[in-house]
Order: C-alpha cells, then sequence, then structure tokens
C-alpha cells in the first residue's frame, strides 16, 4: 500500500523540530538568524504558541542546518531534544497508553499529527522488537537531508523511550538505507551505543524484545482516550488543510499503478475545471507536473530499492510509453541512471 507524501505547504504543525535544530545550532555559535534564513520564520515565532509551520519551512531549516554544521552530531543533539512534552497530546496520549501494543498501534495511527520526519511501521507478529522508518522529507538515501532526517528521528524515539520507561531503555541495532557518511560513522555507534549498519534495505531501530510486555511508567486509560480524541480531531482537520495539492497526491496514489491521468482527467476526478485547478496548484507554488514527476520519483526510488523489476517494467508500471523516457526522467530527477541508482543502494 503507497502513502500519500504529506503536502510540504499547509502551516498547521508546532514548531517544536524546527526550534531543537535551531538550539542546537546556537549552542555550536551558529546565530538563529543564519538557522532561519529563508523560512519566514524568527526567533519570537519559535516562542509564541500559537506558532504553527509547514513541511516546506522544516525542510528549509533542516538544509540550513545541513550547510551550516560544523560538528557531525548535530542532527543526534537536536532529536535528542525532542522530550516528550515536545509532543503535546500525541505525547500525553503515548505516556498514558494502557499497554505497550497500544502505544505503539496509536504512534502510528496518529503519526502525521506531529508532522514527522519519517513515518514509522511495527510487524508485531513478525519483528515485535523493530520498527522501520520511511523518511519523509526526501525519497533519496543518498540526499544527505535524509540521513539528516534518521539521526533526528532515531536520536528523538531514544529520548522519548527514555522518557516513557525510563533511562534504562536502549537500542540493541540501528539499520539505515542511506550510506555512512564520510566523516563522523563512528559517532552513530558511540551515540547510541549499539551496532549500527549503514547501506541496508530498510531503515529500522531495535530494541529488546522484554520492553513489549511493559506498559508506560505513568499509563492510565482515561488520559490516554482523551488525548487520543483529540489527536483524532486534529487529524480530521489535517485532512482539509491539507488543500489541492495533498488531494492531487492522494488521487494519484490511489490510481496506481499503471494509470496516471492528465490533468483534465485529474480535474474532472476532483470536480473542477482543468483552468481551476491549475491556479489553485499554483497558489501553492506547484503544478500538476511537478506533483506526479515528485510521485514518480517516490515510486521509481521505492520500486529500484526493494523490487528486483527491470528498468523496463518500472517505466511501464509509471506510465512511460518508452524505458528511454523513464531513464532521461530519472537522471534529470536525481543526476543518475536508474541502473547506476539500484547499485549505489543495494547492500554492501
Amino acid at each position: 500500500m503507497h502513502h500519500p507524501p504529506p503536502d510540504f505547504e499547509p502551516r498547521v504543525y508546532t514548531p517544536q523540530r524546527i526550534a531543537a535544530v535551531v538550539a542546537t545550532l546556537a549552542s555550536d555559535g551558529i546565530p538563529a538568524a543564519q538557522a532561519l534564513a529563508g523560512s519566514e520564520l524568527d526567533e519570537a515565532a519559535l516562542r509564541a504558541p500559537g506558532t504553527r509551520v509547514s513541511y516546506a519551512q522544516t525542510v528549509t531549516v533542516l538544509r540550513n542546518a545541513l550547510a551550516l554544521a560544523r560538528n557531525p552530531t548535530v542532527a543526534l543533539r537536536a532529536g535528542a531534544r525532542m522530550h516528550l512534552t515536545a509532543y503535546g497530546m500525541w505525547g500525553y496520549a503515548l505516556q498514558s497508553s494502557p499497554t505497550f501494543s497500544a502505544l505503539i498501534e496509536f504512534a502510528i495511527t496518529y503519526r502525521r499529527a506531529i508532522g514527522p520526519l519519517a513515518d514509522m511501521h511495527h510487524d508485531p507478529a513478525r519483528a515485535p522488537g523493530t520498527c522501520s522508518f520511511e523518511v519523509l522529507v526526501s525519497p533519496d538515501p543518498r540526499d544527505p537531508l535524509y540521513r539528516f532526517a534518521l539521526a533526528f528521528t532515531f536520536a528523538a524515539h531514544l529520548t522519548l523511550a527514555r522518557d516513557l520507561y525510563g533511562d534504562g531503555f536502549g537500542f540493541t541495532g540501528l539499520r539505515l538505507a542511506c550510506p555512512a557518511p564520510e566523516h563522523g560513522a563512528g559517532v552513530w555507534e558511540a551515540w547510541f551505543q549499539c551496532p549500527v549498519q549503514f547501506g541496508q534495505p530498510d531503515n529500522a531501530l531495535q530494541f529488546d524484545e522484554a520492553w513489549c510486555t511493559r506498559a508506560p511508567r505513568l499509563h492510565d486509560p482515561l488520559t490516554h482516550a482523551m488525548a487520543s480524541e483529540s489527536c483524532q480531531q486534529f487529524m480530521a482537520g489535517l485532512a482539509h488543510a491539507g488543500g489541492i495539492a495533498a488531494a492531487v497526491r492522494r488521487k494519484l496514489v490511489e490510481q496506481m499503478p499503471w494509470r496516471f491521468p492528465s490533468i483534465e482527467s485529474m480535474a474532472r476526478t476532483l470536480a473542477l475545471e482543468p483552468r481551476t485547478l491549475r491556479r489553485r496548484l499554483a497558489t501553492h507554488g506547484t503544478t500538476y507536473r511537478s506533483i506526479l514527476n515528485e510521485v514518480r520519483l517516490r515510486l521509481a526510488i521505492e520500486y529500484l530499492r526493494k523490487t528486483r523489476m527491470t528498468t523496463e517494467e518500472i517505466a511501464e508500471r509509471l506510465g512511460y510509453s518508452e524505458a528511454a523516457n523513464f531513464r532521461h526522467a530519472f537522471v534529470r530527477w536525481t543526476g543518475t541512471s536508474p541502473h547506476a541508482y539500484r547499485l549505489a543502494c543495494a547492500p554492501c
């Protein structure tokens, strides 16, 4: 099942992630104004309780951090600042979960409510002590932003788990699809105190299955139900806040594979005139072709990394009349050919 990527434009999320990155850079002597450049935010906005941010603003700050950072631990240290209280009602729901299974189910079901950098998955039947992650802010494991997002996410989850279960909690291993950084690969094992493998088929954190039998220290069913209801309401509003760009992404994913409708067909599906759809997408700073290419790229990367489909089969599935057209498009998107990309992402 394909899940559409989040709409990057709506400003509906709290700014804690941005604030954590800015504070970490500030501790290294980098002014907040530089960290926030291009995001339309300032320090005062990060402190204001009513401030809401978009994925686009978050990505701007993360890319600023990549350009400004002088220390390879910036993403790890920023993620470690994300304590339970940073997540609002979502955090309260986790803290009050009556069981571990309820905690994990809630965390996954309502994860998009917190504007995560990566989606989380858990299969209790096959691997109860493993949670896998799909990066949302970049589809390319070789993009430095992809590794930054994972570093932040894994460090944040360690902090969160220790807030819930105590300082005795730890990971037993980490897997990352991205290649090891040129400098600082050993920093990861030193930070997490467990084996860390880069260039893997997926992203995952592993922990002792014994934790699956323990409820959070402050579990309370009534509080959990109240917090869950609040998150349900937010998610319902988020579906409307996503706007027309999100609606187009959802419809494209629903109609995959094989069918990639024209803008005229998509407009009919959305009960709009084509010119109205173009105008409304333009207000979000995007076009139908851009969204279609984004979805195609994400699927192409998924097929290249996770299946043995040939380039010709992928091209057909993505709606290209000829494999050569797909190859040209993929080179334009990523700077490399599908074949070279698959080789580069193959596990060592």
